[in-house]
């Protein structure tokens, strides 16, 4: 089947990002660090990044960089605290906003969702126009920016979304879907990360162009079964409903120290209070599992992950705690610890199935 012999939806997605989130909301609640560059979370000497300011984003800082490497891209780079309760009172917020238009909300993070307005409550024919007044309206309570992605599928607008940030939005309509793509430069594409790029850059893949010419066949190949996946994206083809209960795979709490454990004794207590966290959470959302996983970073930076399913669904801190134990004494760390987390997953949670409805309406 040519590209061309695709069929194209017709349902109207609009990709919510809020502008450098984090950093956003430390610079609105004190204004001496406006205009700055700030990293939220992270030190100078240990750490990562969780978000960083615009202004801290021009010397290359970025999340999941070492607070080490961030003070050395930016020497004026100030570090702030982490208030993750501050930032999810206002992304709560921020949805309320957008079930004003619709309820079909699929959020990924504190600082983005989908919103589905093939048919919205404000009976709004142009999804470019309720993303303008869903920015606007974001703007006016919270003083805070967004910019936004609008077309056919959840992949387009994902990518549209970062095209004219901060403060913007990008249309995609449906006639130029497959125009828009094959301008793109590879590495923006969502789901295509820096190894993936490299590798096909050594493939002469540099843009979507250069990818939709590449077969079904030669992509499975050269990527797997992420091959597919990128066939039919750079093909407008991506069928999946927005979501408006999205479903955790698991739940996870971890903890970076402010000194590096060689302990394990030391290690084990801070499981301890690390699994009471974990319960709480849990209880609060009332969901168990039966895989629990045992997350260790080591001084190095260097990661490692042991897991271990029962027969049983479990989210006591008791349970959660002799398990988590098990894995840390099953092999002794290679290295002092800067990073211990647990997480359960295989959860009794069933996701529920949605009927999506496409209707032909103006973008």
């Amino acid at each position: 089947m040519k590209p061309s012999e695709f069929p194209i939806a017709n349902r109207k997605i609009i990709h919510v990002d809020m502008d450098a989130f984090y950093a956003s909301v430390e610079q609105l609640d004190n204004p001496e660090l406006r205009g700055k560059p700030i990293a939220v979370g992270g030190s100078e000497r240990r750490g990562v990044v969780s978000a960083a300011s615009y202004e801290a984003r021009k010397f290359g800082v970025r999340s999941a960089l070492s607070g080490v490497l961030a003070k050395r891209y930016c020497p004026e780079l100030i570090f702030v605290r982490p208030r993750f309760d501050r930032y999810k009172e206002i992304s709560q917020r921020i949805r309320k906003i957008f079930h004003e238009y619709t309820d079909l909300v699929e959020p990924l993070s504190l600082d983005e969702a989908y919103l589905d307005v093939t048919q919205n409550k404000k009976g709004n024919p142009s999804a470019t126009l309720l993303a303008q007044e869903i920015r606007r309206r974001i703007f006016e309570e919270t003083g805070l920016t967004a910019s936004a992605g609008i077309s056919i599928n959840k992949f387009v607008a994902k990518v549209a979304s970062d095209y004219n940030k901060p403060n913007g939005q990008k249309t995609v309509n449906p006639d130029e879907v497959l125009d828009f793509l094959e301008n793109l430069p590879i590495k923006k594409f969502h789901g295509i990360g820096k190894v993936t790029a490299e590798k096909m850059y050594q493939l002469g893949i540099f843009t979507g162009k250069e990818l939709r010419e590449k077969s079904l066949e030669f992509l499975a190949g050269n990527f797997g079964k992420s091959g597919s996946y990128y066939y039919y994206i750079v093909r407008g083809i991506h069928n999946s409903e927005v979501k408006s209960e999205r479903v955790a795979k698991s739940v996870a709490t971890e903890h970076t120290f402010s000194e590096n454990l060689t302990s394990e004794i030391f290690m084990a207590e801070k499981l301890e209070m690390i699994a009471g966290e974990l319960e709480r959470r849990l209880k609060r959302y009332e969901i168990a599992g039966k895989t629990v996983t045992l997350k260790i970073k080591y001084s190095d930076f260097t990661l490692q992950t042991r897991s271990k399913t029962l027969h049983y669904f479990i989210s006591d801190k008791s349970l959660l705690y002799d398990t988590a134990k098990e894995l840390l004494y099953q092999e002794k760390p290679k290295d002092s610890v800067r990073l211990l987390g647990i997480s359960l997953s295989n959860l009794n949670t069933e996701e529920k199935k949605t009927v999506a409805v496409q209707l032909k309406f103006e973008f």
